[in-house]
């Protein structure tokens, strides 16, 4: 019989993080929680000793308390299987819109503590771990990681640039390490974050009732999603187990949906204008 596997979830106090925190236990293996609010899981911690559930106070934004995480599964379990990258938060408004502070704040979480995780996690798998044995990455993204949306550019612009980044280290790894990158790609889901987006106030010149984003903000709150975090839960825990997973994933109907037309629309738009890239070079 084979030994549980260890699972390293950021963002698990809601959302998919504690979905998947609850899947995982129930399937046996074991789950290294951290949170900003480790208080949030102390009905986890009830239900599980202490071998099966390991809750850590973590704020990733902090590259030193990502880390100090690391170090403590390395000293109290001594092994790790799968890191699911999975903190975000997001901001609504348009670009104009938008604070600064509040933009820096979605990087330092969506972007920059997304980093720091990876970064920890290749350097586990690689040297802890033993030779050879190495891990898998869940990086989570989003649909609005491959396309955009009206009001949400700069949630967008930090799963775009997880996106690119997390495709740039997967290419970078030696495959002796036996290392696997993925990002899954969820389309909408009720979660609480759905409705704990940082709002900025509408600009006057974006009053126009018509225009997109101008919509999204009426309709914001009364858009019951259809996506279950249990149920994706189900498919991220079978992602964390392949053998050789894919680099990307959607997960939900409409994020294939989405990711599709976008894959159509560049499709469509490189043959119309690749006449443009012809006789590009220097003349011999």
């Amino acid at each position: 019989m084979s030994s549980p596997k260890v699972w390293f979830i950021t963002g698990t106090s809601s959302g998919f993080g504690r979905a998947l925190a609850e899947y995982v236990l129930a399937k046996g293996d074991i789950v290294v929680a951290t949170a900003r609010r480790p208080a949030a899981l102390d009905d986890l911690k009830a239900q599980y000793p202490s071998d099966r559930l390991l809750v850590i106070k973590l704020n990733v934004d902090n590259p030193q308390e990502v880390v100090d995480a690391f170090a403590q599964v390395k000293s109290k379990i001594g092994r790790l299987d799968v890191v699911f990258n999975n903190a975000a938060y997001g901001t609504f408004g348009e670009l104009e819109t938008v604070r600064d502070e509040d933009v820096r704040a979605e990087f330092d979480t969506n972007f920059w503590g997304a980093f720091y995780v990876s970064r920890e996690a290749v350097k586990f798998f690689r040297e802890v771990n033993a030779p050879g044995v190495g891990g898998r990455l869940l990086q989570v993204s989003s649909m609005t990681g491959v396309a955009g949306a009206p009001g949400l550019g700069f949630y967008a612009a930090s799963k775009f640039a997880l996106e690119g980044l997390s495709e740039c280290l997967a290419s970078e790894l030696d495959p002796a390490w036996n290392i696997k990158v993925t990002l899954v790609q969820p389309g909408s889901y009720r979660t609480p974050g759905f409705g704990k987006v940082i709002w900025s106030p509408p600009h006057p010149a974006y009053s126009n009732p018509d225009l997109p984003a101008t919509k999204l903000r009426a309709i914001w709150n009364s858009v019951n999603s259809s996506g279950d975090p249990a149920k994706a839960a189900k498919a991220f825990y079978e992602i964390g187990n392949m053998a050789n997973p894919p680099l990307h994933v959607p997960v939900g109907k409409d994020s294939s949906a989405v990711i599709r037309k976008k894959l159509a629309d560049l499709t469509a738009e490189v043959d119309k204008y690749e006449y443009l890239s012809q006789d590009l070079e220097f003349d011999q």
